[in-house]
């Protein structure tokens, strides 16, 4: 019901930015919260931020926040990730997620919908 597609990553070096987008398909979109995990190499995925239909509101995990902002422009379908002052340890997969409850993104990492992942690559 819901097709999610990053783009955006690539590979940079610390300090640097990167923004990601995730563009929604068809007319499903509407209602639904969107997030982003990410995924390092060896590691298991894990919540990056999310933000629920209305935009009023976001909540990040800890090591990213005041770097990284989430948000989303229902009209084009589209979230974004805006990474300021990239680590290291910021590299990894990034997922797209969807599911008609914040609480879903926020809180467990079994949203209804996936993108197919887009590679952040951090150098130091």
């Amino acid at each position: 019901q819901v097709q999610l597609v990053e783009s955006g990553g690539g590979l940079v070096q610390a300090g640097d930015s990167l923004r990601l987008s995730c563009v929604a398909s068809g007319r499903t979109f509407s209602g639904y919260a969107m997030g982003w995990f990410r995924q390092a190499p060896g590691k298991e995925r894990e919540f990056v931020t999310a933000i629920p239909w209305s935009g009023d509101t976001t909540n990040y995990r800890d090591s990213v926040k005041g770097r990284f902002t989430i948000s989303r422009v229902n009209a084009k379908n589209t979230v974004y990730l805006q990474m300021n002052s990239l680590k290291p340890e910021d590299t990894g997969v990034y997922y797209c997620a969807a599911d008609l409850q914040y609480a879903v993104l926020v809180t467990t990492t079994t949203p209804a919908y996936w993108g197919q992942g887009i590679q952040v690559t951090v150098s130091s």
